[in-house]
């Protein structure tokens, strides 16, 4: 979505003063617990939702959520403020300070909750509020789409990771993050609950195979992407893993799990992101890479990896909002963000040039940024890993070389050389659009300056995903190691390939791309199995409808009858007396009639026949309120029905005779199952403390001595009034369909 230019109202108006007051605010309030977590301390807050299902909203700040917490807050602050010169004279500004608010409320929920439920309930608010994000432009069909694709991505994995929390919740005994101790590795639920966590966690930190949807995501406003990519939902699957590490992590499974499709996708993103000519789909694609890295080294598991893992989260974090922000000053400022043709815009963009310099730089891990530091100590983890180090090593090895050709693509090239024309005339970004990328760059330059600034973070983060304390020095440079060595190398690989990066390019770009289009066609098949199944079942006759509807019970029921070996013991006719068998004589008349009689008058004639019949056995067993009811709606079923005969053409006789055979066997089989149901539930002892409760609480408790009534209007007065709801709907529905079946008078 283009940008739009400031509406003229002080940082967009009321709705963008509130946009930046609120995550700034809370960016203050977590700030008041840095101290007790870098102590070691893990505060919890809880109150019961549900008590009755055991739900419980409970707020876990530890080193993992606060470390979130502040990135989601703190980044939050600057994007809003961003975008309140960005986008402040859209006419829908307020509606996206809403979504944007929502999406980062929904984030904090998401990292705070100890709760897995209630975990889940904020997952799919991420969830739902990227959708609207992404699709923010709804009159463009392409940001539709992508709405729509990462809505169902995410949404679909949502739905596996809900079925592992209950199977979680299952193996432990709790759905409290902070009560689940010990590791689950020889749990019987072990492999379930990983399969349905993992599909969760890696559909929404878009993991291969399920990484398309997130470059497509860049349909959303910058602002919303500089968000999304560097603190909040694409980080969601990642906080997941490093939360259920303790548990989960630990066994084969899970190593060679995450370490393969993560190393896949850091490599395998990481060569797509040179493909792009676009710089912002350059950035997308490097945030795949960043998200793999993490993967990969949550599944090593080592404490070296989870500490390497935990500095390049706030690495990462820092150098991509800044990234995405300053492209979004650059495509402000010159009207394109075509890599072939931005150049020299250093003149024209000074303080987006520092911007960029600083935060490409941390991005290529070259000293003394901070993101050299997390360089540094992602090899030294994966060169003191026991297994998978060749693989481990080798994958982070060629991303942070294709990083580093990404990071001098994204944010050297446009700025360097000689000037080239653009669609706008080259000019620096409003300060409010300039605050953001050179205050995350120089947190990236000043933290790796000062490491020790970041330990108090990375420390307790590290504990809570390792699942114990661990010692951390963060340091810029100690000695020449094997390490230092692979990142010398690493620059000279990527430099080579930066300085090759266009033939390669093209070479790439001659390669389809088989996943987003792949897609397409599986909604395509999707669209055409449901064509295939509408055609199938509805077929616009009513009869069919009710034949398989009641062929589907008919199977149940006689399925459920052979399995369980239901044999009635009841004996019948004892008690019977002479009205009993008049009624049963009537009943069963009526219905032989309606089953042979080729009239429709008739057969409701019948009917009613059998209505009276049930009302008078009503009767005969003391129920006669319940009688009245059934007499009252034979009378209006049979009024009804027969007015509705009078429009209807005359049957046809040959196709009644057709059908009938098969109506009346199923007919039987459901008469005869419902019967045989009917009386082993009568031949159950009968479990009478219900009816004493009613009995005893009636009049003290609702003041009726008529139990049914209090039963109808206290004990279940919602059900009640919704089955009121649902006769009020559809008399207004029978209404309208009346008054819209009159003809005007000519």
């Amino acid at each position: 979505m283009g940008q739009s230019e400031s509406s003229g109202k002080p940082l967009g108006g009321s709705a963008g003063i509130i946009s930046i007051l609120v995550p700034g605010g809370l960016f203050v309030w977590f700030l008041q617990f840095l101290p007790a977590v870098a102590a070691g301390e893990t505060i919890l807050f809880r109150y019961d939702w549900v008590p009755a299902l055991g739900v419980s909203i409970g707020m876990l700040i530890d080193g993992l959520s606060l470390s979130f917490a502040l990135l989601i807050t703190g980044i939050g602050t600057l994007v809003t403020l961003y975008s309140s010169s960005y986008l402040g004279g859209h006419v829908h500004y307020s509606r996206f300070v809403c979504y944007l608010l929502s999406f980062m409320l929904g984030m904090l929920g998401l990292v705070l909750s100890d709760n897995l439920l209630a975990l889940f309930v904020f997952w799919e608010v991420t969830t739902i509020a990227s959708y609207l994000l992404i699709g923010f432009s709804a009159d463009e069909s392409k940001s539709r789409r992508n709405a729509l694709q990462a809505l169902l991505v995410t949404g679909t994995g949502g739905l596996a990771f809900l079925a592992g929390i209950i199977l979680l919740g299952a193996a432990t005994g709790t759905f409290e993050l902070s009560e689940i101790e010990g590791s689950l590795a020889e749990h019987p639920l072990y492999l379930p609950i990983f399969i349905l966590v993992v599909l969760g966690a890696f559909t929404k930190s878009a993991q291969v195979p399920f990484h398309f949807w997130l470059p497509n995501a860049m349909a959303a406003p910058t602002p919303v992407s500089a968000y999304l990519h560097s603190a909040t939902m694409v980080k969601g699957g990642v906080y997941l893993l490093a939360r259920l590490n303790p548990s989960l992590g630990g066994t084969d499974l899970w190593f060679w799990t995450l370490t393969l499709f993560g190393g896949v996708t850091a490599v395998f993103a990481s060569i797509l992101a040179i493909k792009q000519i676009d710089i912002k789909q350059v950035l997308a694609y490097t945030t795949l890479m960043a998200l793999g890295t993490l993967v990969m080294f949550i599944g090593l598991g080592t404490s070296d990896a989870i500490k390497a893992a935990m500095v390049f989260l706030l690495v990462h974090s820092f150098y991509k909002a800044s990234l995405f922000l300053m492209i979004g000053v650059v495509d402000h400022g010159t009207g394109t963000r075509d890599a072939t043709v931005l150049r020299g815009l250093t003149r024209a963009m000074p303080f987006t040039a520092l911007a960029a310099a600083l935060a490409a730089l941390s991005m290529a891990g070259i000293p003394p940024l901070f993101g050299f530091i997390g360089k540094e100590f992602f090899y030294k983890a994966s060169l003191s890993a026991e297994i998978g180090m060749f693989w481990v090593t080798a994958c982070a090895f060629l991303a942070s070389a294709l990083m580093f050709a990404a990071a001098g693509i994204v944010a050297w090239r446009p700025f360097t050389g000689r000037l080239a024309e653009t669609p706008v005339t080259p000019h620096e970004g409003p300060w409010a659009m300039l605050i953001g990328p050179l205050l995350l760059a120089a947190l990236g330059l000043g933290l790796g300056l000062f490491p020790d600034y970041a330990e108090v973070l990375v420390r307790p983060a590290t504990a809570a995903v390792y699942g114990a304390a661990v010692e951390v020095d963060l340091y810029l440079f100690k000695e020449v190691n094997s390490a230092l060595i692979l990142s010398l190398v690493t620059f000279a690989l990527g430099w080579l390939i930066y300085m090759g990066h266009g033939t390669l390019r093209d070479r790439l770009r001659r390669s389809p791309d088989r996943f987003d289009p792949g897609w397409d066609r599986l909604m395509d098949g999707v669209l055409a199995g449901c064509k295939w199944q509408a055609n199938l079942i509805q077929t616009g006759q009513l009869r069919r409808y009710i034949f398989v509807t009641f062929l589907t019970l008919a199977v149940a029921l006689v399925w459920t009858i052979w399995r369980a070996g239901l044999v009635p013991t009841m004996e019948l006719g004892d008690d019977l007396r002479v009205k009993h068998w008049a009624v049963l004589i009537a009943i069963t008349a009526g219905a032989a009639i309606v089953a042979f009689t080729n009239s429709r008058m008739t057969a409701v004639a019948a009917l009613g026949v059998v209505g009276v019949g049930v009302a008078l056995i009503f009767i005969t067993f003391g129920a006669p309120d319940v009688a009245i009811t059934q007499l009252l709606v034979e009378v209006l079923v049979v009024v009804l029905v027969a007015v509705a005969m009078l429009k209807l053409p005359q049957m046809n006789v040959e196709h009644v005779k057709a059908v009938r055979v098969w109506d009346l066997l199923l007919a039987l089989t459901i008469g005869v199952s419902t019967t045989v149901v009917l009386l082993t539930v009568m031949d159950t002892p009968f479990d009478l403390r219900l009816t004493e409760f009613f009995e005893q609480a009636s009049a003290p408790v609702a003041f009726g001595r008529n139990i049914v009534n209090v039963i109808l209007v206290d004990f279940r007065a919602l059900d009640t009034f919704g089955e009121i709801a649902v006769v009020a709907i559809a008399a207004l529905g029978a209404y309208a369909l009346l008054r819209g079946t009159r003809r005007p008078n000519p």
